[in-house]
């Protein structure tokens, strides 16, 4: 087929790829394809997104932004990118609690695999999600809502209990957000008081490029009005930046979003990347180790001591936190997390070879990020998630004939799919 994911790292073995435009193809192809893959916006660096079978994009399905004012809630198709979406809730008046750091993402896609932003006290994305609305293999239309005993196994589903077809989601009223950088912070110092560095603001990253083990390149902290304090930064040696920052050196900023301390719309902030532009470094692959937050000291050690041979391959490498959440397969089930997230320079060898000994060093608590690059194998990954047999279990049912229904047509039992809407509902 030819087709390559984003970073051009990995060629999809799938045999071809659909692109239904309603409910009732998505059906028949769903039906009578003997194997079928939700695909997204093609930003995974893995193969969590390919299949032998057929790949599905719901790029050409109608864009549906359905809002409740007075639920506060957005009820949206699968297929939209997150850039796509959110200029429509914030005329609205609403937002979200957060967003990743690329805008360009299809918002199951980053639902479905777990993808998050930076902060403390905020989750992944997949914690926005109230209901989760799938496509199983017969064709038929299964709807899961928060409090119902399978959610938590549905909502991080890795694209393996069906085709994601709309999310409700949790909205909160539009707010501003303030984003600051600050340099050259020093490990030690920042160590000694990691939590009062990650709770400086709302969504705070450090980024480093490990080419000198004792310094943090940037922090950069984003926050609401009144929430910042970056006394913690300052102590720990960083200096406000003088200029726009872009996270990998000698990349111009004109890609980020707007820095130096400006109010503007959360999702003008919240993300580092412009919609308009190319997101990162461009060519690159991506890697993340989601930890305990507990291991932080051990895991940041064990990087610096893997520097010389870390650096060489890196672009920047991104440290952000999240809150602990109950999705079965979240990379951030059951306690409070930090990302260890590396822009590698594109060379999958010498990325591939590296990563053992990183998987190695980390502390056991280590999660990969399922649509990034890693080598850790599936009993290892198998172990460190609690209820990934009753995640089994769930695929099992919903999927009984992994992935070989019979021949059947079905989009008589969906109703007809309405095309590209805003709808506002105010009560």
């Amino acid at each position: 087929m030819g087709e390559q994911n984003w970073a051009g790292n990995l060629t999809y073995r799938a045999e071809a790829v659909q692109e239904p435009a309603n409910l009732g193809e998505l059906v028949d192809i769903v039906t009578q394809t003997p194997r079928v893959r939700a695909l997204g916006s093609r930003h995974s660096f893995s193969p969590i997104a390919d299949t032998e079978g057929a790949l599905v994009s719901l790029a050409r399905m109608p864009r549906q932004i359905e809002i409740d004012t007075d639920a506060a809630t957005a009820r949206v198709s699968a297929g939209l990118r997150h850039g796509d979406l959110v200029p429509a809730l914030d005329a609205a008046g609403f937002a979200l609690a957060n967003l990743a750091s690329l805008p360009h993402i299809s918002v199951a896609g980053a639902v479905q695999t777990g993808t998050h932003g930076s902060g403390d006290r905020i989750g992944s994305l997949a914690t926005q999600v109230l209901g989760v609305e799938l496509m199983t293999a017969d064709g038929e239309a299964l709807t899961l809502r928060r409090g119902d005993p399978e959610f938590a196994g549905a909502v991080v589903g890795l694209g393996a209990l069906g085709i994601v077809t709309h999310l409700t989601l949790q909205l909160e009223p539009a707010y501003e957000i303030a984003q600051t950088v600050y340099d050259g912070a020093r490990w030690d110092d920042a160590l000694a008081r990691f939590d009062a560095i990650t709770g400086a603001g709302d969504s705070v990253s450090l980024f480093t490029t490990w080419q000198d083990a004792d310094t943090i390149d940037q922090v950069w902290v984003k926050a609401r009005p009144g929430r910042a304090n970056a006394d913690a930064v300052l102590a720990a040696g960083g200096r406000e930046a003088d200029g726009p920052r872009h996270p990998v050196p000698g990349v111009g900023p004109e890609p980020c979003t707007v820095q130096g301390g400006v109010p503007g719309p959360w999702h003008s902030r919240l993300p580092h990347f412009r919609l308009e532009f190319t997101p990162s470094a461009g060519a690159e692959l991506q890697s993340e180790y989601l930890i305990d937050r507990r291991g932080v000291p051990a895991a940041i050690d064990a990087l610096r001591t893997l520097a010389p041979a870390i650096a060489p391959l890196l672009y920047v490498c991104e440290v952000r936190t999240m809150a602990a959440d109950t999705l079965w397969l979240s990379p951030a089930f059951g306690r409070q997390t930090v990302g260890l997230h590396f822009m590698w320079r594109p060379d999958s060898a010498g990325v591939e070879a590296l990563l053992p000994r990183i998987e190695d060093a980390l502390p056991e608590s280590a999660r990969p990020h399922w649509g990034k690059v890693f080598t850790m194998d599936a009993d290892r990954i198998r172990s460190r998630y609690p209820r990934w047999d009753e995640f089994a279990a769930l695929r099992a049912r919903l999927d009984p004939r992994a992935g070989s229904p019979t021949p059947t047509s079905r989009a008589s039992a969906w109703p007809d799919t309405q095309g590209d809407r805003v709808y506002v509902k105010k009560t």
